[in-house]
């Protein structure tokens, strides 16, 4: 109640057309592991806050690290906001949204700081050991272990006060496999919302991704070519998060005329059984939260329904600028940036497939498990997928390597004939990267799926 009458005692008065206030405490923790043994640990304690101000249409931003300047950057904020109003000269525009009056926390698993750092040390030590014990041609170890817990208050001038705590946990375990020449990385990615527990329980999955390694040495490379292609649930996250996903925050879109014009609602981008869609849900997932950080509900928002396109992700400001609804999709790393249009749990619903009926019919394709990170400009994009499996005459046949998937993004959600019924989420350590701010924690529930006509890159 205090910290609530003392931010809205700061925001009455302002002279603007809009003001927040963001203060967050976060307690931080990095463990790295890298080649045979620990690396380094880094543990945090983090104050602070940000004001936002926004006045004919121009935004003013402050940050500080202590309660006492919080006077001195309201003015600050409001002052920048004034100044550049007065030249820009614009109707300030933010979509109505219900006022607010919540204190929220999820129902924690495990919390964090609950658990020892050394009970934390000694869960990573055996993963640690248990890669570099799998097999002698696996010759090093890489794990990064990132959690953060923070409680966030927020107000603004509209009358809105939250208050809400959150935890995000993510790590990879990755072995590196190494014969001559020959260097391949596996690994597993863990990650939640809600509690520690879900680090506990990894020997099956890290074994599993061992032996890969180990046996992936000794396969080809994978000849490149035009294949159907059957993408698991990593891979169909990794595709549309990056390559559809950032198309669809409105950020990007509203100043890009020519983006605007590919991204009309209504047109067709996919076939009927197509649905994609961003949410705040499912709190076993790195992309959870109840509310964004505007204050605004985190609600699921349809990007793709049977194919049509639309919908688009908005803050605040983006959806009364393109006459569109607010979806909480306004995100800041911390309190040293401003809120920007981001991506949450952004999903594939399931189809009605099952994986033997996806295989069944393809004479020759490549199943592709794994994401290894790529690059998009605009429509196109390139993908490093963790391996491939040749399919042959409808079933699984030998483990190809070096697999890249290639193409343009609109043909390649026109070419989904087929959507797999069972879903899984994504872990790990990263985030996502947008506007400066980075690792943004994002997740997603996405199930396989299969897609006619991808470019493969490989050997030639």
């Amino acid at each position: 109640m205090a910290m609530k009458q003392l931010l809205r005692r700061h925001l009455a008065g302002t002279g603007v057309d809009y003001c927040e206030i963001r203060l967050e405490e976060s307690y931080p923790l990095t463990v790295v592991y890298q080649g045979r043994g620990l690396d380094r640990i880094s543990q945090d304690v983090l104050y602070g806050g940000a004001v936002r101000a926004l006045f004919r249409g121009a935004w003013g931003f402050a940050s500080f690290n202590s309660l006492d300047d919080l006077p001195a950057m309201v003015a600050s904020a409001c002052e920048q906001a004034r100044q550049a109003g007065g030249r820009v000269q614009r109707a300030s525009r933010l979509a109505e949204v219900p006022v607010v009056e919540d204190e929220w926390a999820p129902q924690f698993s495990l919390h964090p700081r609950r658990v020892a750092l050394d009970d934390k040390i000694k869960l990573l030590d055996h993963y640690n050991q248990l890669i570099l014990g799998y097999d002698p041609a696996i010759t090093a170890a890489q794990i990064t272990y990132r959690e953060r817990s923070t409680t966030l208050h927020f107000a603004n001038t509209d009358g809105t006060y939250i208050r809400q705590d959150k935890v995000d946990i993510g790590a990879n375990l990755n072995a590196t496999a190494r014969r001559g020449m020959t260097t391949v990385g596996k690994g597993v990615g863990l990650g939640s919302s809600l509690g520690f527990d879900c680090m506990y329980d990894a020997d099956e999955k890290l074994r599993e991704a061992c032996g890969l390694a180990v046996k992936l040495l000794d396969a080809p490379q994978v000849r490149a070519g035009v294949y159907p292609v059957i993408c698991d649930p990593e891979v169909t996250g990794l595709f549309v998060h990056e390559a559809f996903g950032h198309l669809s925050e409105a950020d990007n879109t509203y100043k890009n005329p020519a983006l605007q014009e590919v991204m009309t609602l209504g047109r067709r981008l996919g076939r009927d059984i197509l649905t994609i869609y961003d949410t705040g849900e499912y709190p076993e997932y790195r992309g959870y939260l109840k509310y964004d950080d505007e204050g605004v509900e985190t609600r699921r928002a349809d990007l793709i329904r049977d194919g049509i396109l639309v919908g688009r992700l908005h803050s605040r400001e983006t959806a009364a600028l393109m006459v569109e609804q607010p979806t909480g999709n306004a995100r800041a790393l911390d309190y040293t940036h401003p809120p920007i249009v981001r991506m949450r749990n952004t999903s594939i619903a399931a189809g009605n497939y099952t994986f033997d009926e996806m295989l069944k019919g393809i004479e020759l394709g490549v199943y592709v498990a794994g994401s290894g990170g790529g690059q998009t400009g605009g429509e196109m994009f390139t993908f490093q997928v963790g391996h491939g499996v040749m399919i042959r005459d409808g079933r699984l046949a030998e483990l190809v390597k070096d697999v890249k998937l290639m193409g343009n993004v609109f043909t390649t959600l026109a070419n989904i004939d087929m959507i797999g019924d069972k879903p899984e989420g994504r872990g790990g350590a990263g985030g996502c990267g947008k506007g400066g701010q980075s690792p943004l924690p994002t997740g997603g529930l996405c199930p396989p799926v299969r897609i006619q006509n991808v470019i493969v890159g490989g050997a030639k």
